[in-house]
């Protein structure tokens, strides 16, 4: 039975809901507290911000469990934040918009800060955080005010200064799964003007998968987490703060499992519904038949949340993670104005194998993360001055941003011993007239002797000798690949600002900000590869593609296909590319705001945000397998002009965002509301998609014209509605009529109550219809939408829900005159249904859920000791982060009628998916002095 959001967020708005606007300030006797934080680069009462802002502090955060971005999910309706393939590729968005990971030449729609030094992808704060002060979450475009520009949000991270008072303090903390967590810090004078903080994580704990091939677990925990900090206060005027943090990890990630009827009904028949443990026959899906035949489990595809994975013996998914730097702020009070420069330098690196099928049979796999991985080398600085002027009727601000990030990234994404043979049964399988064939034992995958003789007799002696030859060549691809591809992109972006409040009267106030922004990207690649293979069967089949039937072209070219997937072929070996691009973006944002009362606001704005385009870092993007150049099939890099004259296929445009707010703050101490209406419209959205053989990066915009059909259309699976042989060209728009492709509009409804001060209740709910318009098209110059995101137009974004409710409840009661205290905490977050896949095929879709924390505990006094229980998904709530096509696992629509899948789209494609987190408990141990 689905979730119902909205029911369940009327009945939490009324009694509870999630940590908002709660921080470190000092609570008067009612309880209230005044909260302050600097979204808009200055120290400001949270009530008195015209913004779109959570605020969440260090005691939310520490009730929540939360000890790294993810579970900010629990307090902050508007964001969510999932992990997929690596945790470097950790994805966040808000009101529905971010950035699909996989690929690291895309900039992220909603990037991390921490302390005020931007990290490279958000997937970076899926680290150890160490003692945090508070975390604060706006929404809508940002970039106005300094550090990176951002075109959905960004997420602040601030940690705890040190301290001229002495004080020290440590947990250690017990959990299921052999889970141990051990933390601790102290702080304190060095000098009368000099003090310092270190602060330490370590983690272990075992996996949540069992690889019973390998006798190991997967998405295991083993990491630290080291900063040390210096506080330099000579005077009242002036503060220097010099930051140095280090983080290693050494954990296995990520498994996935096979997606089946009784997890998502879409699905088509697997195998037998009414007799899932017989074995296969030619009316089962062919793919799943071809592996249970190559040595697949058959219970993997009917296992539902089961956590017992198919991985291939000798394969891992064993990464390492490096994240170090050191960052440096000033801020000195110069009398007519305040300096503050803000200087960072990063290292990260993430290395990552994997054994990419999910799958017993060895199809798809990455080597080990030493020679597999992502890094980045990253300086920023920023400078801004602010001050008053005209008695105070202006407050201004000045400011520059520099970042210059190296980013280098090396792939040996390798076809596994079992591919060749997989590929060949895959054909034939999924032909019809060649299905009778099919022998998995023997060479090429067809019955010897008849096999070949057949197919020469079915397609003729000339095409069927080239066809039998092929498959032979195919069937030889066993550990054939890239071995060292390097991509390397250098990126410079600096940034003018300036940010401007006109206090026009006592009440009404006009805020006027403008940034100018310079990108440029350098990107240059070299590759090596030893699949011979892919050259030889392009060798056999060019020619059969020139003058042959459709029939014929398509057997030929299926052939090549599976021989090339990825663009995995020697013709690369040893080819280097290289391009460069540039762009130049004004954005800003202007906001009236109005006090009718002290405790009253209400305000307006408007923001133009930009998110900068790049690279696609991934060979299959340079061409398909088979390409048009003047009218003639060809299969070959030379043919097209060689892979320096495709360089250009790799870029992508910015992303740019015209965005709306209509706001209300109401906040008496005690009591607090927030209301704030949206609408975002963005043009250039870029989209990463896996379509189950390459990752697809796109730019995706809507057509003023109607495209009758003509983005929804598709040539691939024959017997699928839309059916249009001539797709690749249709769904085209006239550049003039090319506009906005996305728009999230919804409404934010935040409340919290302190009735007193031991008991603090607040709720939150967000509304976002995040939706692609009804007639796409791939770029600003109107170019046809790539087929596999055909199930795009009119259909609401992946990992978008239009209903979250988040909610909690905290009671800290005095346990008589002990001076001990107790604590019950309690935090929930309900979810309507929503789809998981960037291509949104139904099979991806997520049912509605609600997920509840919680923790029950005893304090000494002043909190100098502390135990508490804690549960995070009480109630192990089963569903998946992201959903996808299992790689190399597509099968045939309709090679006879017995086989067709009546589910569309998707056809015969076999589905993967990463699983959210089970239930954990345990046990915590505090102490402090």
């Amino acid at each position: 039975m689905r979730t119902s959001a909205l029911g369940v967020s009327i009945a939490i708005a009324a009694v509870s809901a999630p940590a908002f606007a709660q921080d470190t300030a000092t609570a008067d006797d009612s309880g209230s507290a005044e909260i302050v934080v600097t979204a808009q680069g200055r120290s400001q009462l949270l009530s008195d911000v015209p913004v779109a802002i959570s605020a969440v502090s260090a005691e939310t955060l520490q009730n929540s469990g939360a000890n790294d971005i993810r579970q900010l999910n629990q307090v902050a309706p508007s964001l969510l934040v999932s992990s997929t393939g690596s945790e470097a590729n950790g994805s966040a968005r808000i009101r529905g918009i971010g950035t699909v990971g996989d690929n690291p030449g895309l900039e992220s729609s909603v990037p991390v800060f921490i302390d005020g030094v931007y990290r490279s992808r958000s997937g970076i704060g899926l680290n150890e955080l160490g003692e945090i002060e508070r975390v604060e979450v706006q929404r809508g475009p940002q970039g106005t005010l300094g550090g990176r520009n951002s075109s959905a949000g960004l997420i602040s991270i601030y940690s705890k200064k040190p301290d001229f008072q002495f004080g020290a303090n440590g947990e250690v903390t017990y959990g299921n799964y052999d889970y141990w967590r051990i933390a601790g810090g102290v702080t304190g004078p060095i000098t009368d003007t000099i003090a310092a903080r270190l602060d330490g994580v370590w983690v272990k704990r075992n996996g949540f998968y069992k690889d019973t091939t390998n006798n190991t677990d997967v998405n295991n925990r083993d990491r630290y987490f080291l900063r040390g900090q210096i506080l330099f206060e000579p005077s009242d005027a002036l503060s220097v703060r010099l930051i140095a943090d280090y983080t290693y990890r050494d954990e296995k990630c990520c498994a996935a499992t096979y997606i089946d009827n009784s997890v998502n009904p879409t699905i088509g028949n697997l195998n037998n519904p009414s007799a899932p443990n017989a074995p296969p026959t030619g009316t089962t899906n062919n793919i799943v038949r071809v592996l249970t035949d190559l040595g697949q489990p058959l219970g993997a595809f009917s296992q539902g949340y089961a956590r017992d994975i198919s991985v291939s013996a000798g394969r891992s998914f064993a990464g390492q993670t490096k994240d170090y730097g050191f960052s440096g702020q000033i801020d000195w009070d110069l009398g007519a104005a305040k300096l503050t420069s803000i200087t960072g330098y990063r290292e990260y690196r993430s290395g990552q194998a994997g054994d990419l099928d999910y799958g017993a049979v060895d199809i798809l796999y990455r080597a080990e993360s030493k020679d597999a991985y992502r890094q980045f080398h990253t300086f920023t600085q920023e400078v801004r001055l602010q001050g008053e002027a005209f008695d105070g009727k202006l407050d201004w601000l000045v400011g520059g941003f520099y970042a210059n990030e190296k980013l280098t990234v090396r792939d040996n994404l390798r076809f596994g011993d079992d591919y060749g043979r997989i590929a060949a049964c895959r054909f034939i399988t999924g032909v019809a007239p060649l299905s009778p064939l099919y022998s998995p034992n023997s060479p090429s995958c067809i019955i010897p002797g008849v096999g070949p003789a057949a197919i020469v007799g079915a397609l003729g002696a000339a095409v069927g000798n080239d066809v039998v030859a092929g498959l032979a060549a195919l069937d030889g691809i066993s550990d054939r690949g890239s071995i060292n591809d390097v991509y390397r992109q250098n990126d410079r972006n600096w940034a003018l600002f300036t940010h401007n409040i006109f206090h026009i009267t006592d009440k009404l106030d006009f805020t006027f900000g403008v940034r100018y922004t310079n990108d440029r990207k350098k990107f240059s690649a070299s590759f090596t590869n030893d699949n011979t293979a892919c050259q030889t069967i392009q060798n056999l089949l060019s020619d059969d593609l020139l003058n042959a039937s459709a029939t014929i072209r398509a057997v030929a070219g299926g052939v090549i296909g599976l021989g090339c997937q990825g663009n995995s072929t020697a013709e690369l070996d040893g080819v280097s590319i290289n391009d460069k691009r540039s762009e130049d973006e004004w954005t800003g944002t202007a906001i009236l705001s109005y006090k009718p009362i002290d405790d009253l606001m209400v305000y307006a704005s408007f923001a133009r945000g930009y998110k900068a385009g790049g690279f696609n870092l991934d060979r299959s993007a340079l061409k398909n397998p088979i390409q048009v150049v003047g009218g003639v099939p060809t299969t070959t890099f030379a043919a097209a002009g060689g892979a320096q004259a495709l360089v250009g296929n790799l870029q992508f445009d910015p992303e740019l965002v015209n965005s709306y707010e209509l706001g209300a703050k109401y906040s008496t101490g005690p009591f607090g509301l927030g209301l704030t209406f949206f609408r975002s419209d963005f043009k250039n959205f870029q989209l990463n998609t896996f379509n189950g053989s390459v990752f697809i990066v796109q730019t995706v915009n809507g057509c003023s014209a109607d495209l009758a059909g003509g983005d929804r259309d598709q040539s691939k699976f024959t017997g699928a509605p839309n059916y249009n042989p001539a797709a690749a060209t249709t769904g085209a728009c006239a550049a003039d009529d090319v506009g906005y492709g996305v728009r999230t509009e919804g409404f934010e409804l935040e409340t919290s109550l302190v009735p007193m001060r031991d008991f603090r209740m607040t709720a939150g709910l967000t509304y976002a219809r995040t939706k692609y318009r009804s007639n796409l098209v791939g770029n600003k110059s109107g170019s046809p939408l790539d087929q596999a995101l055909r199930n795009l137009p009119g259909n609401n974004l992946s990992n978008a829900p239009e209903l979250v409710a988040t909610g909690s409840v905290t009671w800290t009661p005095e346990i008589g005159n002990s001076g001990l205290t107790g604590l019950v905490y309690i935090d929930g977050r309900m979810t309507s249904d929503y789809n998981t896949g960037s291509d949104l095929f139904p099979q991806k879709a997520q049912d509605g859920y609600a997920l509840f924390n919680a923790r029950l505990g005893v304090r000494g006094p002043d909190e100098k000791w502390g135990i508490e229980l804690w549960a995070q998904n009480i109630f192990n709530k089963q569903y998946a982060q992201v959903a996808f096509n299992s790689p190399f696992q597509e099968g045939a629509t309709s090679a006879t009628a017995a086989f067709a899948d009546p589910q569309y789209p998707g056809g015969r494609q076999i589905f993967s998916q990463f699983l959210a987190e089970p239930r954990t408990y345990g046990v915590t141990l505090r102490g402090k002095f």
